[in-house]
């Protein structure tokens, strides 16, 4: 599952009131374009209901706290449910897997080429996972969707998560209704954002999987010498004027962790603002958005609930383009290190997606078999 490629050289970077439709869609589960051999599965997984496969299941749900933004969020968000072979029959609960993804992604394409269900239903017969529910949620925005904080102006994405789909998934479906059996996993964004629900939330989710996270401190390149064009930004009256790359990913850093509601078009502060027609660094809002966006800054705050979980892992490749987020990564493990706190860490020949949904890539052979001795089935 190939993800467009936006190398970001940065520093390195209940129940909320909701009205939903009822109606539920089940799709046939595809075929991965480019198959995978699926050891110990009789059956293609593209049957809509079987005793042999599982079901995946179209959610649609209406957010009433992503209505509060300035960017323009749709409320009515699509959600992916993937059901076990035997939850149509077992009459048991499950435990539930959140999977976080990507900036500039979307749970349909999480779910097109059939592959992470050959891999989950590859896991099952092989014993390498016991089974489980799958959600993947709608992260998309009118710019490159959530970056997983809470901002007036870009959404209060982490709110949505444990006030909203947290509480719908658990009144739709026969979950286990536990932090013990919920886990959250995401990779490169969607990554930063399974560290942060660990950091904060160790009561919605015991377990937490990060693959290749960005943002997790400050690296080895200052914010002065990011190659963003912020002439551009500051000309700009939309964000397709910006442009795409690093300067459009900066314009929502900077919505996301400099909010400013006070300040069209963006309503934002920047890390760069004009002085007599040069962008300079303003050093006041680097410290804020630093503190607000890189991991690493809370974590010493955040370390009591890190103590809690029942597992916390994550990875990099060693082969990412931007050599700032390797260093970050491994820094933070070495951080959490000093804090005192257990976790799993691992750099591994590759780049953040080139041996991730393989046959035998990180979520088949990290992911799964750690979601399994961690979470309670």
């Amino acid at each position: 599952m190939k993800q467009s490629r936006f190398f970001i050289l940065l520093p390195a970077f209940i129940l909320a009131t909701a009205s939903y439709v009822s109606a539920q869609t089940k799709v046939p589960v595809k075929q991965p374009s480019s198959p995978i051999q699926n050891k110990g599965v009789t059956k293609p997984a593209n049957v809509e209901s079987s005793s042999q496969q599982g079901t995946l299941v179209t959610e649609k749900f209406t957010s009433t706290i992503l209505l509060d933004n300035l960017i323009g969020i749709d409320p009515h968000r699509s959600i992916k449910i993937y059901l076990p072979r035997g939850y149509a029959t077992s009459g048991k609960s499950y435990p539930v897997l959140y999977f976080l993804h990507n900036t500039y992604w979307s749970p349909e394409k999480m779910f097109d080429d059939g592959r992470i269900v050959t891999l989950l239903e590859r896991g099952f017969a092989n014993n390498v996972i016991k089974e489980l529910i799958v959600v993947v949620a709608d992260y998309t925005s009118p710019t490159a969707g959530s970056l997983f904080e809470n901002s007036p102006v870009s959404g209060r994405w982490i709110d949505y998560t444990v006030q909203e789909i947290v509480p719908f998934i658990d009144s739709k479906f026969r979950t286990i209704k536990h932090r013990d059996s919920r886990a959250v996993a995401g990779d490169f964004w969607g990554g930063r954002g399974a560290l942060k629900f660990a950091m904060l939330y160790p009561d919605i989710f015991s377990v937490s999987y990060a693959m290749h996270p960005v943002a997790t401190g400050s690296g080895t390149v200052p914010i002065s010498f990011v190659d963003v064009d912020w002439k551009k930004v500051y000309g700009a009256k939309t964000i397709s004027e910006v442009g795409g790359g690093r300067s459009s990913i900066f314009v929502s850093i900077c919505q996301a962790f400099l909010p400013n509601p006070k300040r069209p078009p963006f309503y934002c502060d920047f890390f760069m603002e004009m002085n007599n027609g040069t962008p300079r660094l303003h050093s006041e809002n680097t410290k804020k958005g630093k503190r607000e966006f890189l991991l690493e800054e809370t974590l010493y705050e955040a370390a009591p609930n890190l103590r809690t979980m029942r597992g916390l892992a994550f990875d990099w490749g060693r082969f990412d383009p931007t050599p700032a987020h390797v260093y970050a990564n491994s820094q933070f493990s070495r951080k959490l290190e000093d804090l005192g706190i257990e976790h799993e860490a691992e750099e591994y020949r590759g780049d953040p997606w080139n041996i991730t949904w393989t046959e035998d890539g990180r979520f088949y052979t990290r992911v799964l078999p750690f979601l399994n001795k961690h979470l309670v089935f």
